[in-house]
Order: structure tokens, then sequence, then C-alpha cells
């Protein structure tokens, strides 16, 4: 980035220096053809100022007078005089006898209808231009000076060795000062990258603070997962090493002929328990890191949300009855846009939830309903509830508020967490009241889409 900026740097440097000696060149090139314009203009009007008359003799005379040998400006001046019909009359640089008719050039004929005319003509070499002033006397002829400069050209030849030196200096100048404004102007970028935890305590500048906002805010996202992932592989081995060391420890038993009769059949349930248990969750980790990529794709179609209530609650019913807890349905159609796999998962961790922490003779009540016009799942249980310390972490991986029961009844820790994942790919909204000994009343509210 740096050699980007100063390579523009020089270039814009570059060009201003070069557009900027030219134009220079041009102004003064122009002022200097207007000063030869005047003075030519002067030596005119006091060629015609004497009163007398114009003849081969006066002007020799007056132009002895006026300029000496070259006209006072190191060049010699021409003076010519032109009759009314265009002959020439004198010149003093040529035989005016041999020279021809010039009615037709153009400061003569300026000057006889206007009473004064100018005129540059350029050498075929151009390296002179030969600047000419008319001026129309009081007897109807044309006085005319003439006198030969430099063009333009010839001008900026001579002048480039110094207006090169010029460029080079001001290059030199340009070089150093890129140098300096690009580590000005990137020192508070520079330091912002180099500590990305001090941004707010920075000096940066104004137009960078919504950028830097949102790379802090990245950085402590990131950081925060980086935290979680790792807090997560913790708690996945962790809650792996149970399973295992059950299936491994009773296996081991069977495998020396340390068990018999009544206690193999012992160990081989809770070999199957715990492989049950190992099993559910390996899923429940797989299907927790496939919501957690950004970039899945959800496909939402129509569902009807009473009806996908209606199936989860149906296949939970054997469950409930094991466990001494009534599970029932309320509500009528209520149609949404959303994944239904997703809802399916969503509804069903929800259920089985609460009928995990639930009591001998508690209840379940599923309903689904519109609240102002947006569709609502709702769950309510009679369980053992949830201490207010508790609630705001229900949500987070592997997260129990009651671990003896919760690995007693096989829970993964997982569920609501799959759960929050859901909610936030449908851009819905989940709500918990739940107090200690009275239960549990989880909404989640979907947005409005018809």
């Amino acid at each position: 980035m740096k050699k980007k900026i100063n390579r523009q740097f020089m270039f814009l440097s570059s060009l201003a220096a070069a557009v900027t000696l030219l134009c220079m060149a041009v102004v003064f090139y122009h002022i200097f053809r207007a000063q030869i314009l005047d003075d030519l203009r002067l030596y005119a009007r006091m060629l015609s100022a004497g009163g007398r008359e114009i003849s081969a003799e006066t002007m020799k005379e007056s132009l002895s007078g006026l300029t000496g040998a070259d006209g006072g400006a190191g060049e010699p001046v021409r003076i010519t005089v032109i009759d009314s019909a265009g002959t020439v009359v004198y010149d003093s640089g040529a035989d005016a006898d041999r020279m021809d008719n010039h009615a037709d050039r153009p400061e003569v004929r300026e000057a006889f209808e206007k009473g004064e005319g100018s005129s540059i003509r350029q050498s075929s070499t151009m390296q002179h231009n030969t600047y000419y002033y008319t001026l129309l006397l009081e007897d109807g002829s044309v006085l005319r000076v003439a006198r030969e400069a430099h063009s333009i050209w010839s001008i900026l030849y001579r002048a480039l060795p110094a207006m090169l030196a010029i460029v080079c200096a001001l290059l030199a100048l340009c070089l150093f000062l890129s140098h300096w404004l690009t580590k000005s102007l990137l020192a508070p970028i520079e330091r912002m990258a180099a500590d990305m935890d001090g941004i707010g305590e920075q000096e940066i500048y104004e137009e960078l603070i919504p950028f830097a906002e949102t790379i802090r805010r990245q950085h402590d996202a990131i950081l925060k997962n980086a935290d979680m992932r790792q807090e997560f592989t913790s708690n996945v081995s962790h809650e792996l090493k149970s399973p295992l060391a059950v299936i491994s420890g009773y296996s081991e038993l069977i495998e020396n002929g340390m068990a018999s009769g009544q206690d193999v059949l012992r160990f081989a349930a809770e070999i199957h328990k715990s492989a049950g248990r190992l099993l559910t969750l390996i899923n429940d980790t797989i299907r927790l890191s496939e919501l957690d990529v950004i970039d899945r794709d959800i496909s939402f179609e129509e569902l009807d949300l009473y009806e996908i209530a209606r199936d989860s609650v149906e296949i939970l019913q054997f469950r409930a009855e094991e466990r001494s807890v009534m599970l029932s349905m309320e509500g009528g159609s209520c149609k949404m846009q959303g994944d239904k796999q997703m809802i399916e998962e969503l509804v069903y961790n929800l259920c089985d939830n609460a009928l995990n922490y639930n009591k001998i003779g508690g209840s379940v009540t599923v309903s689904t309903k519109y609240v102002a016009g947006r569709p609502v799942l709702r769950v309510r249980d009679t369980g053992i509830g949830i201490p207010k310390e508790s609630q705001d972490r229900i949500f987070e991986r592997f997260y129990r508020v009651d671990k003896s029961r919760s690995k007693s009844t096989g829970g993964t820790g997982l569920g609501l967490a799959i759960v929050k994942h859901i909610v936030e790919a449908h851009h819905a909204e989940i709500r918990l009241e739940s107090e200690p000994g009275r239960g549990t009343d989880i909404t989640v509210t979907f947005a409005d889409q018809y």
C-alpha cells in the first residue's frame, strides 16, 4: 500500500511540475509576444508623430533617430510604407520597387479597415517569428514596422536545460514529501492494526471510526468464537469420556470372564445405554457444527406450525407416559415460512427438554397461534423450573442446571443450543419465563411473512 501511495504521489507531482512549467512557458511567451507588439506600436506612433511627409529620406532619418542601428532591442526593426493602393513606397530592408503589392497582407488590410493592425508569421524553420504592426496615416498610406523574434519552440528549447533542472529538483523534493506524507497518513492505521484491543483509545481518522468499530467488533467476535470453540472442544472431550469409560470398563469385564449370569445382562444394558448416549452426543455435536456454518443453505417453504408441533407431541407421547407426564396440544392451524427440518428439531427439542426436567404427574402443554399477525409457538411445563441466575445461560452449549438429572435422562446439554441456532436462522425471537418448583414457559415468535 505504501509503494502504491508513493507511486501515485510521484506521478501526480511529476505531472503537476511538468504542466506548471509548460503553462508558465506559454504564459511568459504570450507576455513576450505582447511586449514586442507594444514596442512596435510605440515605434510606429513615434515615427508618425513627426508630421513630416513620408519619404525614403524622412524614414531613414526617423529610423536612425529612434532606434539606432537595430531598434534598441538587439534585433533590426524593418519599416515599410505602403500607399492606399497597396504599393510599397518605402522599405528599410529591401528595394521597394521590386516588392509585390501588399494590399492583401492581413496586417495591411486590417489597418485600412480599422486604422491599425497586427499579425505574426512563422518562419519555415519554426525558429523565429516575424511580428508586424501597421498604422493608417492621415494621407491614407499605411506605416508598417516589423521585427523578428524567437518562436515559442525556440524559447522552450533554450529553456529546456533549466526546466529539466527545476523538474529534477521538484521531483527530489516530492519524493521526500511523498514518503513523509505516506508515513504520516498510514501511521494511525498501522497503530490500529498493531493494537486491535486499544482501538477505542487511539487517535484515528474520523472517517475510519465506523470501519475501526466494525473491525473491533469482528475482532471481539473472533476471540469470543475461539474461546467458545476451545470450551466446546473441552466439553465434548469431557462428555465423550464418561460413556466411553463405561463401555470400555464393562466390555473389559465381560471379555476377561469376570462377569457371569445376571451381571452380563446388566453390563450389556449399561453398555447399550452408554452407546446410545454417545451416539446422541455425536449426532447433536455434528448437527450443531452444521448450524454453525455461516453460509449454510436454508430451504424456506410454507409450513403449518400446528401440524409440526402435533407430530412431535405424538412421537413423544410414549416417553411422556413412561415419565408419568401429561403431554397435550392446543391451538389451530398456523402457517409460516421456514425450514421444515429445523422447525421439527426446534419443537422436538423444546418438548423433549420439558419432559426431561418435569415432575411425576406434571404436564407439558404445546400451543400454536397468531399474535399480532406473527406465528407463535409456546411450550409450557410444570417441571423443576430454572433458577434466575441460570436463565441467561441455558442456551449455552453443555450448560446444565441439574447435571445429575441431565445425565440420568440421557441429555447432552446441546438441545437448547440447537434451538437457539434455529431461532436465529429464522430471525425469530425466543422468550423464557421460569420459576424454580413451578415450571418453565418458553415462547418462540416468528417473523410476520404474510
